[in-house]
């Protein structure tokens, strides 16, 4: 690429904001406007965002990325724990209801996490909920269990476990 301009760096972290155009041919061909290059360093790491947003700051581009990169490390985590990698359903309702019954399912897990104060990541109170959900106990109680206590539990008759 060439650089054909600058923006001033008036945004903390920012090293360059650079107006650029391709020079290869195949990228020429490809994409013929000038882009917009951001280099801006965040906790000891570089960072290169490629634009065509050329009306806002530097610094919003930097947060519209970081906030990108948040949701997809929020679906990836959706995809991996809460298994939407396929739909039971192909219809674009099926699809979103499925997104948002897995959405609040998360949300749920993060204010019992919150408000109980559950040291543990969200995976294990989300596996703690997957193995014990046949079992006769409410979250609260299941949240104070051991792993002894649990275990005992789990090997109980149903009615006696009420005693835990």
């Amino acid at each position: 690429y060439q650089v054909t301009g600058q923006h001033a760096v008036p945004s903390k972290g920012v090293i360059s904001d650079e107006l650029i155009v391709f020079t290869g041919q195949r990228a020429k061909i490809k994409y013929p406007e000038p882009l917009r290059l951001i280099i801006c360093q965040k906790d000891g790491v570089v960072y290169r965002f490629l634009t065509n947003l050329f009306h806002l700051a530097a610094s919003t581009i930097i947060h519209i990325y970081s906030a990108r990169w948040d949701i997809e490390l929020f679906f990836k985590w959706i995809k991996q724990n809460l298994k939407l990698k396929t739909f039971l359903g192909t219809s674009q309702n099926a699809v979103l209801t499925q997104i948002w019954v897995a959405m609040c399912y998360y949300l749920l897990l993060a204010y019992i996490r919150f408000q109980s104060r559950f040291q543990q990541s969200l995976f294990v109170l989300h596996r703690l909920i997957q193995n014990t959900l046949l079992d006769r106990l409410s979250i609260i109680d299941l949240l104070r269990l051991t792993e002894n206590k649990l275990s005992k539990v789990r090997d109980l008759e149903p009615q006696l476990a009420l005693r835990f």
